[in-house]
């Protein structure tokens, strides 16, 4: 195993340590290939969206070499900051249409919905670091080929249920802030068309071994009333594929 510096930060299935000057080294737990993870990255970054650089992959590609970004994620950001709420919101939802206009590689795997975009299907504010030339995003692991309205709507999903890492303080902080950051993200986008694709979203997203039981609880509560509203529009909620 590749000899690494000291663990800077770790994540629901992966590791990152120091290795280097202006580099990190990620491993997942699992020992898993992070070899389309790297390719990922370098279509987007080729796109000029914003990751980071890699560099390499080590152990049979089950480390990942990648540029060093330093910076707090943007939820830690908004917390600190409390003003740039709103402004966060609206970064995020901007990197979700700026991802959305790269086409998708046919060797990433397809989601049901048909979509032929580059969707990341984790892109929330703790996978965003806000360096000082800007958002950085990161954490490619879940990324398929797809609608960007999934994409977005599973966002929604997890900003509206997920329980960041922290303890009671921090939740509350984020219980207080999840409904503004929520409402200027939503926003951005055709509120209509996410209620109809986020039912199937949220359901799908409970079989998510990483999902505790209060998300999932969650989840299936966010579908249900999302379902609801619907059909008062009267339409009817996507279907799963």
């Amino acid at each position: 195993m590749t000899d690494t510096g000291r663990l800077i930060a770790s994540g629901r299935d992966a590791d990152i340590f120091e290795h280097g000057p202006g580099l990190v080294l990620r491993r997942a737990r699992s020992a898993r290939s992070l070899e389309v993870e790297a390719r990922v990255m370098d279509l987007a970054h080729s796109h000029g969206y914003p990751v980071p650089a890699v560099h390499d992959l080590l152990e049979d590609g089950a480390a990942l070499v990648m540029e060093r970004v330093d910076g707090p994620n943007m939820l830690d950001d908004a917390a600190a900051h409390p003003w740039r709420i709103a402004r966060h919101a609206r970064t995020l939802a901007d990197l979700h249409n700026r991802l959305h206009e790269i086409p998708a590689p046919d060797w990433l795997p397809q989601l049901p919905d048909g979509g032929d975009r580059l969707v990341h299907l984790d892109l929330h504010p703790l996978n965003v670091i806000m360096s000082e030339s800007g958002p950085v995003v990161i954490d490619w692991t879940n990324a398929h080929r797809g609608d960007g309205l999934t994409d977005v709507a599973l966002t929604w999903v997890l900003l509206a249920t997920a329980r960041p890492p922290g303890g009671p303080a921090r939740q509350a902080l984020v219980s207080a802030f999840r409904a503004l950051f929520l409402r200027a993200f939503l926003h951005c986008f055709d509120r209509d068309d996410l209620s109809a694709r986020a039912p199937a979203t949220a359901r799908e997203k409970t079989a998510d071994p990483n999902m505790s039981e209060a998300e999932v609880a969650a989840m299936l509560r966010f579908a249900d009333r999302e379902e609801q509203r619907t059909r008062r529009s009267g339409r009817e909620p996507d279907r799963p594929q």
